[in-house]
């Protein structure tokens, strides 16, 4: 077990009235806004809401202290099968227990994640879910103080909070350029989507590099798009890409949809895969592996990374880190 503990006590009023040097009625006064004091005191008591990771309690009397069966599970996205599957298997969790998941969707943006978990922790939740392990400052102090089990899921390259679920993310990278280097592939491009926002994708790219810079190689060139992953995305950046590049051999996609769609290009241009370029993916996704040709990618064990993370939350598990590994699909694209 590694120095982690499991969450703490919920942050109360009276701790932030402390820490601010005010009553607990002024700190009340202040949150809701109402009643008087100076802007100096509200300054002072947002200060200690904000370092302390303080969240209102909207769960009043009794119904606080009879143990919520809430679990909030916040998800970048429901465009992605991904979070699809990690939701299922935590569902299926949760079902078993007979706890309720509250789901909110952060389109990537780490403001927008914050103002998720600030509503669901104010319900008093037994856990929160929530993919990755980079979150704003404000973040992490709630989730640390708001009382409720913290499981991050889908990478452990990291330092988690409480609870993490997931695999070695670089790893996939540097095993799918291993995979193709092995295969003779040397002028290699990359397609991808905004990088800022998807950490995970940006850690794969990052593994997937420094697997070639140990072989004394670098990428030939790359065309990531300032948007969210699609297919559509996919064949357009290989079109750009080859258009700029047309002697290389293999692309290396941050996802199977991205991927799909450079195979979609491909089939219309009648450039031979893989005889005259490599494709690899990332997921493990159906529409993959049910192309004409497989796509060479990674699978990811998600629905069994959203049971997992649901289960260790609500059974009183000590922090701890799961590594649940993944799988290279050779597919026929490399």
């Amino acid at each position: 077990m590694d120095g982690r503990a499991k969450s703490a006590a919920a942050v109360t009023l009276a701790e932030v009235a402390a820490a601010a040097g005010v009553g607990e009625s002024t700190v009340s006064r202040v949150l809701r806004n109402h009643g008087s004091f100076s802007a100096k005191t509200r300054d002072r008591v947002m200060d200690a809401v904000n370092r302390l990771g303080y969240v209102p309690n909207m769960i009043a009397g009794t119904l606080a202290s009879a143990g919520s069966r809430l679990v909030g599970v916040i998800v970048p996205s429901f465009s992605n099968i991904v979070f699809a599957d990690v939701l299922r298997g935590a569902s299926q969790a949760l079902d078993d227990s007979g706890h309720q998941s509250v789901i909110g969707v952060s389109d990537y943006d780490p403001a927008r994640e914050e103002e998720l978990i600030a509503s669901m922790l104010s319900w008093r939740p037994a856990a929160i879910l929530l993919a990755g392990l980079e979150h704003t400052e404000r973040a992490r102090a709630m989730l640390m103080g708001g009382g409720a089990r913290v499981a991050e899921m889908l990478d452990i390259d990291g330092d988690g909070l409480d609870l993490v679920v997931g695999f070695a993310t670089a790893e996939t990278g540097r095993a799918s350029a291993r995979h193709l280097l092995a295969r003779g592939y040397r002028r290699i491009g990359y397609v991808g989507h905004d990088l800022s926002r998807d950490t995970r994708a940006a850690k794969r790219l990052a593994g997937f590099e420094d697997a070639l810079a140990q072989s004394g190689l670098r990428l030939i060139d790359r065309e990531i798009a300032p948007v969210p992953s699609s297919v559509e995305v996919g064949r357009d950046g290989l079109e750009r890409l080859l258009a700029r590049r047309p002697d290389l051999d293999a692309v290396y996609f941050s996802n199977d949809d991205m991927a799909v769609g450079g195979y979609f290009l491909c089939l219309s241009r009648g450039i031979a895969i893989p005889g005259r370029l490599a494709l690899f993916g990332y997921n493990g996704l159906d529409v993959a592996r049910l192309t004409p040709q497989p796509i060479a990618t990674i699978r990811t064990p998600r629905v069994l990374i959203g049971e997992t993370a649901a289960r260790l939350a609500l059974t009183g598990a000590p922090a701890q880190t799961v590594d649940v590994g993944f799988e290279l699909i050779e597919g026929a694209t490399a």
